[in-house]
């Protein structure tokens, strides 16, 4: 494993958060982990001036190559986005595979999905990552091929081939993911029919999303102390102390430097972001660099649009407080007691999930308005659907009916309203 660490004038500087050299390469020592690789060696490898051929320095090259040697490495991870021909020199100077940061990723993308949509769109990711590499980095590329005409045509390139073909199966994949967003963008309308508020958890990858999801869900999500456990969303119901439900969607976790691939092929995924109600940033506050991820997920979230929601419609759930020495676990609690938009957890222990479990339903109410009806005893379906769509406030009985005060949001207050409760 190699994180190149790129002297302060080469390194890019779009809005990146910067971190040191050697927290990145433990994070990409995660990422190899995260898919049960053997990792031999880790080094940062200064890099003064990137050079078009290998990025590293040609000492560096040939230094790493007697290391690659003796211990019989079958594949370099370069943490870094690397081109083709960089890739393809590399791999000829060290007899070894070399994949680069982007490649990592989509490989434990390709390990992790499960459903169908997520594997559609992880091989899209991986077809537009392909794509982009087919510059004759192999002698392979370089044959030609005759035919018949309908196989290509006669002299067409090896390359050429390969690029079409890719091209045909990114269409298949982009029509049949248009047919899982249509099917999607279906059970969002068919719940607000039967309108549950969505919360939708977001956050760095190995926060602590899928533990707690399964903490307040009961649930059995795939949990586990590796970076992206959680590649498909996935939702549950959840019942508020007030006796109202909501539903909560966990989504992919975020990552410093995520290919530009997979954030426009998990757009789909996350457009249960899009539409939620309230959004949860689950933080892993114990991280020593918990506030670079912080800028990362919020620089995401906000490329999709969503920067109202990240001050108006956002919980801070800082997670993790068990892992933090007592002090700075005090500092924490007392700070989410005077800040209704930050909750201190540990989703590990419960600790703190009540509370949230309370602001989550504050907050939900601030948008909703409350309204008295009253309502004849042989209206029995019309009283249960206010108790399952609102909070129910007050309840006077007697002999002509009930009378009802109940908090509902605006759009289930003109749907009682208009006599259609559904």
């Amino acid at each position: 494993m190699i994180h190149p660490d790129l002297h302060r004038r080469a390194r890019p500087a779009a809005g990146l958060h910067y971190r040191t050299p050697a927290s990145r390469l433990d994070e990409a020592c995660g990422l190899a982990l995260a898919i049960d690789l053997e990792i031999v060696g880790a080094e940062v490898v200064r890099v003064s001036e990137p050079r078009p051929a290998t990025l590293i320095g040609q000492g560096a090259v040939d230094r790493l190559k007697e290391l690659i040697e003796e211990q019989a490495v079958a594949l370099v991870v370069v943490d870094a986005a690397i081109s083709p021909v960089q890739q393809r020199n590399l791999e000829q100077a060290w007899k070894a595979k070399v994949i680069d940061r982007t490649g990592l990723i989509l490989e434990i993308f390709g390990e992790r999905a499960r459903t169908k949509e997520g594997q559609l769109q992880v091989e899209l990711a991986a077809l537009s990552y392909q794509r982009s590499r087919l510059v004759r980095s192999w002698t392979h590329l370089e044959r030609q091929r005759g035919g018949f005409g309908f196989i290509g045509g006669p002299g067409e390139s090896q390359i050429e081939i390969d690029r079409r073909l890719i091209d045909e199966r990114i269409v298949r994949i982009k029509r049949d993911l248009e047919d899982v967003k249509r099917t999607r963008a279906l059970h969002r309308r068919a719940r607000k029919r039967v309108p549950y508020p969505v919360v939708a958890l977001v956050g760095y990858t190995n926060a602590g999303k899928s533990t707690l999801f399964n903490r307040l869900t009961r649930s059995d999500v795939m949990a586990k102390d590796l970076l992206f456990a959680t590649l498909d969303p996935t939702m549950r119901r959840v019942r508020l102390p007030n006796g109202r439900d909501i539903i909560l969607s966990d989504t992919v976790g975020f990552i410093s430097d995520l290919p530009t691939e997979l954030v426009a092929a998990f757009r789909a995924t996350l457009e249960e972001v899009l539409e939620a109600d309230l959004i949860l940033h689950v933080r892993d506050i114990a991280h020593p660099e918990t506030d670079a991820q912080k800028a990362d997920v919020e620089a995401v979230l906000e490329g999709l649009g969503l920067e109202h929601q990240i001050v108006h419609s956002m919980i801070e759930v800082l997670n993790k407080v068990d892992v933090l020495p007592a002090e700075d676990a005090q500092q924490i609690t007392d700070l989410a007691r005077r800040d209704h938009q930050v909750a201190a957890v540990s989703a590990l222990t419960g600790a703190g999930t009540d509370r949230l479990l309370e602001e989550i339903e504050q907050r939900l109410a601030r948008g909703r308005q409350v309204a008295t009806y009253r309502i004849g005893h042989d209206r029995g379906g019309d009283i249960a659907w206010l108790y399952q769509h609102g909070e129910v406030l007050e309840r006077h009985d007697d002999e002509g009916g009930a009378s009802l005060t109940v908090r509902l949001s605006a759009d289930d207050r003109r749907r009682f309203e208009q006599g259609r409760p559904a």
